[in-house]
């Protein structure tokens, strides 16, 4: 399977440092225009932990380089001072933000991975979800920051997009569904864990080739990365990418990542999954389970529509200043796969503002119902072959849940064979 991913990813090219950062001393960035975490929306610096590479954390992990940012969280590639090995051992700090009045998604996370290492399973799955190693607190200056120390991955499949401009062929999209069905199996199936955010930056690489992240250390003590001095306490770092791997070669499998939004059990709630992915019942608030991952799954642009078809399932759903409109992607729904029964019209007093009795759209002053078809939107398959693709599609998109296939049942599906 890892030569498909190789050969996908033949053409890639790292991006290279900007000269400014290679000299032994760190360029020094202006105060003015913002970077890295500064130019998300909503960015307080107060709510970030002030990392500095060289620190030591939990008396055990030195900093080495700043691997990326969210609105959540910061990572950091560092080396575990308590591995007595003749070559150094890395590992990934992932830096929750303090939100004194809200629990974070990295509390949510370590609480689910808490749950997974008491699941005893010998289900394949468990093996394609990213590994956590341990976890603790750092106060800060805003309060306490909860830190994860994971598994170190290669790059996300959304940056492989990025760098790779070419969509996927049709045996990299099969091994790609089949670990994530497998993964999602162990989670619905023996975890009892639904993931709700399943999206191409929670879908990782594995790291095969292991002196990548020595090289990473290497290269940021030799030519220190870009930075922002903010006053004494703080630093803003310049994320670093890993080199590629040797010769090309060994750039991992997919990997099931980032547990921030996931629920455990009958745990719900209604804002969950993106925009994009949403499935009917989460939509209109009704009661919801493992199955809005199986609607989310044949939305995801990484395994199924985008990557095989360069565009989004559910794109044009957003009205003209950005925001979501729920009239317009219930009206892209009944396009692609058919009005609903009317037994799912009886489920939400809500949705009798769209559908009649019998299922029929009646919102045509909110959004006409668009002439699409998932038919017509594949471009890339003809004959036999569009049919079984076709249909694996519209087993996952039915507006009953119960009524979708489970990942165990799509795994045993024609296509991916």
């Amino acid at each position: 399977m890892a030569s498909i991913l190789r050969a996908a990813l033949n053409d890639i090219r790292r991006p290279r440092l900007s000269s400014r950062a290679c000299s032994t001393v760190a360029h020094i960035i202006p105060a003015e225009p913002p970077i890295e975490e500064e130019t998300l929306p909503h960015y307080q610096a107060a709510h970030y932990y002030p990392v500095r590479i060289g620190d030591v954390y939990h008396a055990r992990y030195k900093v080495a380089g700043k691997l990326g940012y969210g609105a959540y969280s910061t990572s950091w590639l560092c080396r575990d001072l308590q591995c007595a090995t003749p070559s150094p051992i890395y590992t990934v700090l992932k830096v929750s933000t303090c939100l004194p009045d809200y629990p974070t998604a990295t509390d949510r996370e370590l609480r689910v991975y808490e749950h997974l290492a008491k699941v005893d399973s010998s289900h394949p799955g468990q093996s394609l979800i990213r590994q956590l190693d341990d976890s603790f607190d750092l106060p800060g200056p805003s309060g306490t920051h909860r830190c994860l120390v994971l598994q170190p991955m290669n790059m996300t499949l959304l940056e492989m997009m990025r760098m790779n401009p070419r969509p996927f062929d049709l045996p990299l999209l099969k091994m790609t569904v089949k670990r994530l069905l497998l993964a999602l199996d162990f989670l619905h199936t023996e975890a009892e864990v639904i993931h709700t955010d399943l999206k191409t930056d929670n879908l990782m690489l594995s790291l095969e080739d292991s002196s990548m992240l020595a090289d990473f250390a290497t290269a940021e003590s030799e030519t220190p990365s870009p930075r922002k001095l903010i006053d004494q306490s703080r630093i803003i770092y310049c994320s670093r990418k890993f080199r590629r791997p040797t010769g090309g070669r060994n750039y991992g499998l997919p990997v099931l990542c980032d547990f921030g939004e996931a629920r455990i059990g009958k745990e719900s709630g209604p804002f969950v999954q993106p925009h994009i992915y949403r499935a009917p019942e989460v939509i209109f608030e009704m009661p919801w389970g493992s199955a809005i991952d199986i609607w989310n799954l044949a939305c995801l642009m990484s395994p199924i529509w985008d990557l095989f078809e360069g565009q989004h399932l559910f794109g044009d759903i957003f009205d003209s200043r950005g925001g979501h409109d729920p009239f317009r992607h219930l009206a892209i729904m009944v396009a692609l796969v058919g009005p609903p029964p009317s037994e799912f019209v009886r489920r939400s007093e809500t949705a009798e503002q769209c559908f009649g009795s019998s299922g029929d759209w009646i919102a045509h002053h909110e959004a006409p119902v668009p002439s699409v078809s998932l038919g017509a939107l594949e471009k890339r398959l003809s004959g036999q072959e569009k049919e079984v693709f076709l249909a694996f599609i519209r087993s996952m998109l039915e507006w009953m849940p119960e009524e979708r296939k489970t990942a165990k049942q799509l795994l045993e599906h024609p296509f991916l064979f």
